[in-house]
């Protein structure tokens, strides 16, 4: 019988070019095990997309499978399925081992070569489940566990000017799938068909400015009509009517990077009713804007908004938060809950932070200017305020279309 390993390294082929230089995964990793060494842990076992992707540059495909990179005082191992060959080695910074399954948790086998047992393991409690957990604790047979998903968040909230690079790029990718939206809207036309538009164009100029980068998760929500009333509300084949409110949403993913731009339209004309609601909310969005300042609180700045929109009336039209952070993220990979503005978090704006501006009402179908209403610009904050990076335009003045 063929002798077949628990686990193996696989060097097929050369390294990728990853989405930062090496200079940006070491400073990371050195920040990162300083983090550890606070916190008492001999190495860190991360199981989630975005602490894996943010450490390492590899950005999984789980299909039912576990991943991990492991870190330790010399060490930065991913730690991945067969099925995916060589691409972890190549996409990752550091090294790789690939584990078999032909034997039920080869992974922590594979995890353990690298930990040994008896340490001081940190971990995800955000992300790993119990059943996993149970196994960390049968393989590895730690002194004790820390959860470190609370300071590897912090430490992703505060960006690089590499990252920041990154994400203003999104940010111009982004617009130029709303243009192609606007382009594309027009009476008849179904959501579908438009969402696709905007897609396009954005794969396309991430491919021609990105040309090693791997090209995946890339979307569009594109809503009309009722369909607008939740912020992620999934494309349909709807046809646009004359007079459809609609709500653009473009979504770039430059190496699991995430960026948005959202924006209000109507089709051919706006009445009275929703023109007023638009133009509330677009008071609400530029007032917003000019809160996010240094030294400024996540919970500070929703109450101000929250007083504005009292004082007109429309508070209660109001369905989430106003913004959130931006790095590496996205509907599944993860998010930086740390950094969303919202009466519980009490998160202190700093320079190097990235944060949206998006305030949103949605009115109910038969009242007068139903529909959901929403803008998105994405912010950098700096040493003495905060710099746009989203240049599509908002309000009627530009997105009544079609």
């Amino acid at each position: 019988m063929t002798n077949r390993p628990e686990f193996y390294r696989f060097h097929n082929g050369t390294k990728a070019h990853l989405p930062f230089e090496d200079a940006e995964y070491e400073d990371r990793i050195a920040q990162l095990r300083e983090r550890m060494e606070a916190a008492g842990a001999a190495a860190a076992v991360f199981t989630s997309m975005h602490n894996i992707a943010y450490y390492s540059g590899f950005l999984y495909c789980s299909f039912g499978r576990p991943y991990a990179l492991v870190v330790t005082e010399t060490e930065c191992v991913t730690i991945s399925a067969g099925i995916d060959a060589g691409q972890p080695w190549r996409r990752s910074y550091g090294e790789a081992i690939t584990y078999t399954d032909w034997q039920r948790d080869n992974y922590w086998r594979a995890i353990r070569s690298i930990t040994g047992t008896g340490a001081i393991i940190g971990y995800e409690a955000d992300h790993l489940t119990l059943v996993q957990r149970d196994k960390l604790e049968d393989f590895l047979r730690p002194l004790t566990i820390i959860d470190l998903s609370l300071t590897t968040m912090l430490q992703r909230m505060h960006k690089s000017e590499a990252e920041i690079a990154l994400i203003r790029e999104g940010a111009r990718v982004a617009d130029i799938g709303g243009y192609a939206i606007r382009d594309a809207v027009r009476v008849g036309a179904r959501e579908i068909d438009i969402a696709m538009a905007g897609r396009d164009a954005m794969e396309t100029e991430i491919a021609r400015v990105f040309p090693d980068a791997e090209y995946r998760d890339t979307w569009v929500w594109f809503q009309s009509g009722l369909n607008t009333d939740g912020a992620h509300n999934p494309v349909t084949g709807r046809k646009l009517e004359q007079g459809d409110i609609l709500s653009l949403n473009t979504f770039p993913m430059i190496s699991g990077y995430y960026t948005a731009l959202e924006r209000t339209m109507f089709v051919g004309g706006v009445d009275d009713a929703s023109l007023a609601i638009w133009q509330a909310n677009v008071a609400a969005h530029e007032y917003g804007m000019s809160l996010l300042v240094p030294g400024a609180t996540c919970a500070g700045v929703t109450r101000q908004i929250n007083e504005f929109l009292q004082e007109r009336d429309l508070l209660q039209y109001r369905t989430f938060g106003y913004g959130h952070s931006f790095g590496l993220l996205s509907h599944y990979y993860g998010r930086e809950a740390g950094l969303e503005l919202r009466e519980d978090i009490d998160t202190v704006l700093e320079p190097g932070m990235v944060i949206s501006m998006e305030p949103m009402l949605t009115i109910a179908q038969g009242q007068p200017g139903a529909g959901g209403y929403r803008e998105h610009d994405i912010l950098v904050i700096t040493e003495d305020g905060n710099e746009d990076i989203t240049a599509y335009p908002y309000g009627p003045d530009f997105n009544v279309v079609g």
